[in-house]
């Protein structure tokens, strides 16, 4: 907290020691790793759930069926017949990303006690999901072009003079796109909060006013919040699609260097 009545809205995004101390040492558990590990528990559990293989399947078995073929036909229907292998890791980032970006925008803050924290809110996980996928299009497109790999960033068909400029610029495009992959669902998420917090203090700033004016503002920024709260839903699983999709997308160049 802030001084006096104020609330730090950065201070949600805080990373603090549960077992151990950030002083260097190599293992100390934080709210971090504790969100972390919920996180891969609903995914966990979701997924068990759902993999039950019932001869007449259930609304979860069918969900998680479901769920498997959107992605599944996003990786054929982008990459083509050759996608199925990176099939796993594009569904693992899938789902991760949603149930993240959900479970951080649920208000598990309303339970004394409770201390919630978006994984996705930092730029170190999301970023190293997108260093993750960029690392499989290096190693796809050079393990089946070799150098020919490097063609990718010289357009078929221009006039040297026109690939003298071309390349370098598809080439810092190329090299900007794990920065931009992970900086989307982060950025998504770190505003989406900072927007929740600093109204819902509007809120009780406007209550501790005792004031008809101040009640009234109370009332807007609440439906505001509201308002921000289920966007950020509808945020945080268009995020998870646009990451699987553009993670897709990059390896398809790798295969069929386009």
């Amino acid at each position: 907290m802030a001084a006096g009545s104020k609330i730090d809205p950065m201070q949600q995004f805080q990373i603090n020691p549960i077992a151990g101390h950030l002083d260097g040492r190599a293992l100390v558990f934080t709210n971090s790793t504790l969100w972390m590990l919920i996180v891969l528990g609903c995914i966990w559990f979701f997924m068990f759930r759902g993999m039950r293989r019932e001869l007449i399947p259930g609304r979860w078995q069918m969900a998680v069926e479901g769920m498997i073929g959107f992605v599944d036909s996003m990786v054929i229907g982008s990459i083509g017949p050759k996608g199925r292998p990176y099939l796993p890791w594009v569904f693992t980032a899938f789902i991760f990303l949603l149930f993240a970006n959900f479970l951080g925008a649920m208000p598990f803050a309303i339970v004394p006690g409770a201390h919630p924290f978006t994984v996705t809110s930092q730029f170190t996980v999301t970023g190293l999901m997108s260093l993750i996928s960029f690392a499989i299009v290096l190693a796809v497109g050079f393990y089946k072009h070799g150098l020919g790999f490097l063609s990718l960033f010289v357009p078929k068909g221009t006039p040297f003079i026109l690939k003298l400029l071309i390349t370098p610029v598809e080439l810092i495009s190329f090299l900007v796109r794990p920065f931009s992959l992970g900086l989307r669902p982060f950025i998504a998420m770190f505003a989406g909060h900072i927007l929740l917090d600093v109204f819902g203090n509007f809120i009780v700033q406007g209550i501790n006013s005792h004031t008809a004016m101040g009640a009234g503002i109370s009332v807007l920024c609440f439906l505001f919040v509201a308002f921000i709260n289920a966007l950020e839903l509808l945020v945080g699983a268009i995020q998870a699609y646009v990451f699987a999709l553009l993670t897709s997308l990059y390896i398809s160049d790798a295969v069929n260097l386009h």
